[in-house]
């Protein structure tokens, strides 16, 4: 099998280095703690690489990063998030493959990108309110730590999922809200904790790969148009 890393590009690489080594450098200066935090945190970069890309091999990998991290977040009761990977970003992480191995773009590794119409923007905002609603009681009910925060949480991270499913560019600005509300949470866990450190850096360099997938995404975007013009 081809080595999917060496179709990134030299700025791709770097970017997925610099991801990995911050995150691991961060394990080392936390005291090695919880090993399944450093999995999780190198696994889901990784992802975001390919995703980045409009490569399949992205969602295979979010869904392995979802339940790791599910895991994770157990341990520190954030029981929102907990549901959230392991019940609605993993599910449609499978969905997004199924989705994406359906519409490659003219038999490319490449996903084709779609517009968003008026009917599926709206189904999918209403979609996140009535979820963010509805996980807000059921976190209260379970005492989940940092309730508003996670509210917002599984707000983005549905948006974002739905955005992903539906080969939205605008799927990496709905992960990007998520990333912010994560570093929140992991930086109050990491003040009880420090072996939470890694999970902290790992969703800050979230953060840039997110931004790169948005900017990826919109060449891509572009160059297929560009293409379907001219052809």
């Amino acid at each position: 099998m081809k080595n999917p890393f060496a179709e990134l590009s030299r700025f791709e690489l770097g970017l997925w280095l610099t991801s990995v080594i911050v995150i691991a450098g961060s394990f080392l200066l936390s005291g090695g703690g919880d090993i399944l935090t450093i999995i999780a945190s190198l696994i889901g970069v990784t992802a975001l690489i390919f995703v980045a890309k409009g490569y399949v091999l992205g969602q295979v990998l979010t869904v392995v990063f979802s339940v790791f991290y599910g895991v994770i977040s157990f341990f520190f009761q954030y029981y929102g998030e907990v549901i959230t990977y392991l019940c609605m970003t993993a599910p449609m992480a499978v969905f997004s493959i199924v989705s994406w191995l359906r519409h490659p773009y003219e038999g490319t590794k490449e996903v084709e990108v779609n517009r968003l119409s008026i009917k599926q923007m709206v189904v999918l905002a209403c979609s996140a309110i009535v979820t963010t609603v509805a996980f807000y009681f059921i976190l209260a009910a379970l005492g989940n730590a940092n309730l508003l925060f996670s509210t917002i949480s599984v707000t983005t991270s549905f948006a974002a999922s739905g955005l992903t499913f539906l080969r939205s560019p605008y799927y990496a600005v709905g992960y990007a809200a998520n990333d912010l509300v994560l570093i929140v949470l992991w930086g109050m866990a990491t003040m009880e904790n420090v072996s939470y450190l890694p999970m902290v850096l790992c969703f800050v360099m979230f953060f840039a790969n997110d931004l790169y997938g948005f900017y990826s995404w919109q060449q891509m975007q572009k160059r297929q148009t560009a293409r379907s013009v001219l052809s």
